[in-house]
Formats: C-alpha cells, structure tokens, sequence
C-alpha cells in the first residue's frame, strides 16, 4: 500500500500507518482479490485521489462519504464525485439540488467535484474500495481503521474545519471530532431514500462559508 503515490504532506502523516500491519493485511486482501478476477473500484492509481487533490495544509472541509460508487467508471477516489463524462448518481444528483437552493447557482453540468477539492474540501469515503456491484464489500477490512485515524488527524493537527456529515454512519464519527475547536454540519443522507428527512434544505454550503468566513479563512466557491 505503501508503495502507491501519495502527496507528500499526506504521507508524512500516514506512513506509519500505511506500513502498519492492517494494512499490509489489506493490500494483501486486494491483491488476491485482482488475482482471483474480481474488479476493483476505483482503479489503484486513483485510491488516494482525495489526498492528492487535497494536501493536509489545504483541508478547510471534510465531506465524509461510506464507500466509492460500485458501478463501472463512476469511482476515482472523492467521495460522492464521479468523472466529467459520467451521469450522475442520484446521490450526487441531490446534492446538487440542495446545492441550487441554498446558494441559488446553477446545477453543474457534469458530476466531477474536484473544483472543490482543490479549494481544500477533503472528499473522504470511509472505505477507500469496492468490489464492483458489491456496495459494502470491502467493510471491515481495514479502511475504517485508515480513515478513522486520518479524521482524527485532522481533529488533533488543525483547527477551524467543517465537518460536513451526512447521514448516519458519517454522524456517528461525531466521536472523533472536538467541536470546540472545529465546526459540525450534519444532516440525513442525500440518497433517494433519505434526503426528504432532513437533507433537503439543510443548508450546508451556505453555512460552511458563514463559517469559514467568521474564522477568517477563504469561502469554497461552490
């Protein structure tokens, strides 16, 4: 694991772990998992996207997904984005609704968040890998592990960031993060299934500037 490119400030801060023992397990797992056929999303060059797009200086977000998007061609690494050439998924799709009415800016014409990205929202799936078809296939491997450390990372190193959590499993790493020293946004989920109960008109980009803008630091133009 260690092996794939990762941003250097990212891997100042990961490399103990990158060499620790669950995920040496992990890149094993992956390994035999490619060797018995199965498809792997995203591809490997592009696992650690959200690091490379967004450098541990530069985190102002963090926008927690669970696990990339298991159909073809739809995963590279952020969380809830997809490349430019790819429809969006219904997931995306809403949030780009709430995006419109809470802001009023036009809906993006494709689904590629790395505009965001690179102003410094770390888009962060729990589990950095799926097997494709197979939502949740890859739990419990180890990723959570991975991840979990880097939100705590995050919570000890800086200060001032907005924790964008939606939906039950983001919210319940509300354990990870002092909110006297950062900001917590949290709603239900964006899915189909959930986003009539509380996402739909949450507000969170239009609180996330206030925020940013009241501790100084530069708003995410959306």
């Amino acid at each position: 694991m260690s092996r794939l490119k990762i941003e250097d400030s990212w891997k100042e801060i990961l490399l103990s772990e990158l060499n620790s023992t669950y995920m040496q397990n992990l890149s094993k797992f992956l390994r035999e998992q490619i060797t018995l056929g199965k498809t792997i999303y995203p591809p490997g060059n592009q696992i650690f996207n959200a690091f490379n797009k967004t450098p541990f200086p530069k985190v102002k977000v963090v926008i927690l997904g669970q696990d990339p998007y298991h159909g073809e061609n739809q995963a590279h690494g952020l969380s809830f984005s997809v490349k430019e050439s790819i429809k969006k998924p219904p997931s995306l799709q809403n949030i780009f609704k709430e995006l419109q009415d809470d802001i009023n800016i036009k809906i993006p014409s494709n689904g590629s968040l790395e505009k965001w990205a690179n102003q410094g929202v770390l888009l962060l799936n729990s589990c950095l890998t799926v097997e494709k078809g197979k939502p949740g296939s890859h739990k419990n491997k180890g990723w959570e592990i991975f991840t979990d450390y880097i939100l705590k990372q995050i919570n000890s190193k800086k200060s001032n960031v907005v924790f964008i959590l939606w939906g039950k499993y983001a919210r319940d790493k509300k354990s990870f993060i002092d909110d006297s020293k950062h900001c917590i946004i949290e709603s239900a989920h964006p899915s189909p299934y959930s986003a009539h109960n509380g996402f739909f008109g949450s507000k969170p980009f239009s609180k996330t500037n206030c925020y940013l803008i009241k501790k100084g630091l530069e708003p995410i133009f959306w």
